[in-house]
């Protein structure tokens, strides 16, 4: 019951999808674009969506807002001709929108302290004037059928029909591979349901599971997906994923946050780094108050934490297929 309730609900999004793709000829001209500073090329792009994943990852939402927020910003995109000295407030408008869907009320942040940590120079003011622009232009009310609509539902059909080797498929590794593949524009190009599939057959290739490949073709066979077009698109995300776990790729969630101040400021924080204060000597022997120990210990452990060590990391190669992983070592020393 539960299994025919899953592949109901397979369809229902199947013939959703159509309504939240980007448009594909305003895909191509961003690819077309180059760097000239006077359009959005698909590099500027990329580059914007690595910043989301990043604050994604500082303020601890979840992965349906990141990938929200990816399908907010590139339907929006591919629909108008923006100047790239407003891409960082169309893409804080986009995470802020999907923050307030996805995430609980007490947990999404507010605007001022979102474009504080993303180092912006508009005010809360733009912000809230771009959402609109945003909304208005996309229809936008609620949340949207993406790739990891189809993730969520592959995964459950799977662990529903398969009768062994359930722990092996992880499905915040299908995430993380996910988040890697929305990082390139091209992928945006995909139907959300085929891109999710891919994603699915290149982790039960990893894990050389019978059992769940037969799963993995009925759900294709349930949906109709051509042979051709699934295949073109898993030899795709095998080489993003192959690409993403070298060495010499720099992950978004891996970078730390880098804080730009004004030189008079800077000077401030060396010459109070390179004062050092006089310290009160320490009281020793039956004198000793455990009450200002443990208030000694608390001043001492109030200091502030480097904001980078909050950032979490789901980019590890334990996320990607062992098998991509060293070949992708092979690659790198060839």
């Amino acid at each position: 019951m539960e299994a025919f309730k899953l592949m109901k609900e397979l369809r229902v999004n199947y013939e959703q999808e159509v309504y939240y793709l980007p448009r594909e000829t305003g895909l191509d001209l961003i690819e077309s674009t180059t760097q000239d500073g006077s359009r959005i090329s698909a590099r500027s792009r990329d580059a914007k969506v690595e910043d989301l994943w990043s604050l994604t990852s500082f303020f601890g939402y979840r992965t349906q807002t990141f990938v929200l927020a990816v399908n907010l910003l590139d339907r929006f995109l591919a629909m108008m001709r923006i100047q790239p000295k407003h891409l960082s407030c169309v893409s804080l408008s986009c995470l802020h929108m999907a923050a307030k869907v996805t995430e609980d009320e007490c947990d999404v942040s507010s605007t001022d302290e979102l474009i504080r940590i993303g180092q912006c120079k508009f005010t809360v003011s733009d912000l809230g004037r771009m959402e609109k622009i945003v909304a208005e232009k996309l229809h936008f009310k609620s949340n949207a059928v993406t790739a990891l609509t189809f993730l969520h539902l592959y995964h459950q059909i799977a662990l529903s029909h398969a009768t062994d080797r359930k722990e092996t498929l992880s499905l915040d590794k299908l995430e993380a591979q996910l988040k890697a593949c929305l990082c390139r524009i091209s992928f945006s190009k995909a139907k959300p349901s085929v891109l999710a599939l891919s994603l699915l057959r290149q982790e039960i290739d990893a894990i050389q599971s019978e059992d769940m490949l037969e799963i993995a073709h009925h759900i294709q066979r349930h949906l109709k997906i051509a042979d051709g077009e699934l295949l073109y698109w898993c030899d795709r995300v095998a080489k993003c994923l192959t690409d993403y776990a070298s060495p010499e790729c720099s992950k978004p969630n891996h970078r730390k946050l880098v804080w730009i101040v004004s030189r008079r400021t800077a000077q401030n924080l060396q010459s109070s780094y390179c004062s050092v204060p006089d310290l009160p000597t320490i009281p020793e022997g039956p004198g000793w108050d455990e009450s200002e120990s443990e208030d000694s210990c608390e001043e001492m452990s109030s200091g502030e934490e480097s904001l980078s060590s909050s950032v979490g990391s789901d980019a590890e190669g334990r996320y990607f297929p062992l098998h991509l992983r060293s070949q992708s070592q092979r690659q790198h020393f060839q």
